[in-house]
């Protein structure tokens, strides 16, 4: 999938949860990622790559299945 459609469903997500950028990078900081909120800015934005453990764990911190993001 591409990174635009990725970063857009992770701006819905994000929302739908009431969540800031930096609530978002925060969460998945938590769970073990290298992240911070200009990285989560560009993912949403389509501008940075997202590798799939990266996506399984920002599914996990969203709360939905990978396969969900994916779709």
């Amino acid at each position: 999938m591409d990174s635009v459609n990725i970063g857009q469903e992770i701006i819905i997500l994000r929302g739908a949860k009431g969540w800031t950028q930096q609530q978002l990078a925060d969460m998945l900081q938590m769970a073990g990622l290298d992240i911070d909120k200009n990285a989560v800015q560009r993912i949403e934005s389509g501008k940075r790559f997202v590798t799939d453990i990266e996506l399984k764990v920002i599914a996990e911190v969203l709360g939905i299945s990978y396969d969900k993001l994916l779709n």
